[in-house]
């Protein structure tokens, strides 16, 4: 009998190809290192750091019926993720993003979503299938501006609470619509918010209230090592300062940063224990612990 979902990821699921220098990297640098294949994608690397605290999460993507495909579906399930509502006939194969970091972060990293964007809204079918849906709902930037305009408007998530992430500054742009229809609460990093704010900010609290200025209900900001956070329409701003780690990796920090504030916020947790769980999960992800 197949579960029923506490939490649905919408967006990308896929495979990540992550190379890793110990030592920092200069442009053209060719230098020996660690090659990671792991499962990836917003919206599943959301689910998956969900399941770790606890939660039933369902993931709402495009997966090709390549080997690869079946590997991913297969790690996800281990991994406490529902995969029932997968698009999997849409002649695309499955999804891969490829990052580089070195000991300081990102360096540089290209995602190929085109299976995702191809399959468009038929990733939504699946919601014909599922009750009228008034739990949270993990919307990632990797859908297209013309699905994430259709998805604020879809009566089948009118009552839902939207969580929305953007998955890179190269994409912050195709949150407008959710803006506009005044859906959501967005998580974001501060040049994510900046480019949404329309103006550079000095700190991510700025940052938070320039984009609750331009019409969004409520914005965590995450700004590396300076302090996160949390604005929203009609409240005080609260702020939370990460705690000192040594980076391992970046990849996936803001998504262990959205699971683990939805989790307590799900478990009744206040407004600023809820920031401070999110922000020490980011630190413990990027210092190369999973938590919980």
């Amino acid at each position: 009998m197949t579960k029923t979902p506490d939490v649905l990821c919408i967006g990308a699921m896929l495979w990540d190809v992550i190379g890793r220098a110990p030592r920092r990297m200069a442009p053209g640098a060719d230098v020996p290192g660690r090659i990671r294949h792991l499962p990836g994608g917003v919206a599943l690397n959301v689910a998956v750091a969900l399941a770790r605290w606890g939660l039933t999460p369902a993931v709402l993507s495009a997966v090709g019926r390549d080997p690869e495909g079946e590997a991913l579906i297969a790690e996800a399930a281990r991994l406490g993720v529902l995969t029932d509502h997968l698009a999997r006939d849409t002649g695309a194969p499955t999804d891969c993003y490829m990052g580089i970091e070195d000991s300081e972060g990102l360096i540089a990293a290209i995602a190929d979503a085109h299976g995702l964007e191809q399959a468009g809204a038929a990733i939504l079918e699946a919601l014909d299938a599922l009750p009228a849906w008034t739990g949270p709902v993990v919307l990632d930037g990797n859908l297209t501006e013309d699905l994430l305009d259709a998805i604020a408007r879809d009566p089948r998530l009118g009552r839902a609470d939207l969580r929305v992430v953007p998955a890179s500054p190269g994409k912050a742009e195709r949150l407008e619509p959710l803006i506009a229809a005044r859906r959501g609460c967005f998580y974001l990093n501060r040049l994510e918010a900046e480019i949404l704010a329309g103006r550079a900010c000095p700190d991510a609290a700025t940052a938070a209230e320039a984009v609750v200025a331009r019409g969004a209900a409520r914005v965590l900001v995450t700004d590396g090592a300076a302090p996160a956070a949390e604005a929203q329409a009609n409240a005080p701003t609260i702020t939370c300062r990460p705690p000192s780690v040594t980076i391992a990796r970046v990849t996936g920090a803001g998504d262990c940063f959205l699971a683990a504030h939805l989790a307590a916020e799900l478990d009744n947790q206040p407004r600023d224990a809820a920031l401070r769980r999110a922000v020490e999960a980011a630190a413990a992800h990027v210092s190369g612990k999973d938590v919980p």
